[in-house]
């Protein structure tokens, strides 16, 4: 599957990037392998959303749950992040990729922090596609805080509570200044959306693949674009009128 229309593309498309481990499982590899594997896969990935026209990129590739996982895991995650940026940057500034970081990352360390920040300004001004990493990310995490945020700016007395709506809701969170989701995909085989962008989904459509995210490839994605075409997005209207049909 090599050839797609290039009308009505997503804008934005979010991946959670779930198989991993049980790929490696089944290999009889480390978890870490798969992780590994799994890092390997994303330019892959970001290849073929630039090559279909795709313009924004939301990965989730560590949630603010996934603490809980056993130290070594984490610390072995947290190190890839960190290669990620160190390897990668010099790639992404060729193809005009625009590098973020969604999430907490206030509680990353200062090392990882640093890094996000000057690979985040090195690549703002790239326009070909954004790549969003979702690294301590949480949905729940992330609405508290726009609303503490908000609090502080009617605080200040920089707008009023009555001020306060979806639209400027929307301006204070992690993703501000880009599109909502159009189309979400979880590789892996489950059937939950795990904390992932919950305020920015109420109207995204989904598409669900059994294939583990090391196996996931532009085929998946052309896969899951063409049902995402087929469908009728109505955003809480009514679909199209049917000749001779009245409400």
């Amino acid at each position: 599957m090599e050839n797609i229309s290039r009308n009505n593309i997503p804008r934005h498309l979010a991946i959670i990037m779930d198989g991993n481990g049980r790929w490696a499982e089944r290999r009889g590899l480390s978890r870490n392998e798969g992780h590994r594997a799994g890092m390997k896969k994303v330019e892959e990935i970001l290849e073929a959303c630039i090559d279909l026209g795709v313009k924004v990129l939301t990965l989730y590739a560590f949630s603010s749950q996934n603490w809980k996982r056993p130290r070594r895991e984490v610390n072995f995650l947290i190190k890839e992040f960190e290669r990620y940026i160190d390897e990668e940057m010099d790639k992404l500034n060729k193809k005009s990729v625009q590098f973020r970081v969604i999430g907490r990352i206030r509680v990353l360390s200062p090392k990882l922090q640093e890094k996000i920040a000057k690979a985040m300004k090195r690549t703002k001004n790239n326009q070909k596609l954004v790549l969003n990493l979702a690294i301590n990310y949480g949905g729940q995490e992330e609405i508290v805080d726009t609303a503490k945020e908000l609090i502080r700016k009617v605080k200040d007395k920089v707008f009023s509570l009555g001020d306060i709506d979806i639209n400027l809701f929307r301006k204070y969170l992690y993703t501000k200044g880009l599109p909502y989701p159009d189309l979400l995909i979880r590789t892996g085989g489950e059937y939950r959306i795990s904390n992932f962008l919950l305020w920015q989904i109420a109207y995204t459509e989904f598409w669900f693949t059994p294939t583990f995210w090391p196996d996931f490839n532009k085929d998946e994605i052309i896969k899951a674009i063409d049902s995402y075409k087929r469908r009728e997005r109505r955003f809480g209207g009514l679909k199209s009128r049917i000749k001779g049909l009245e409400d």
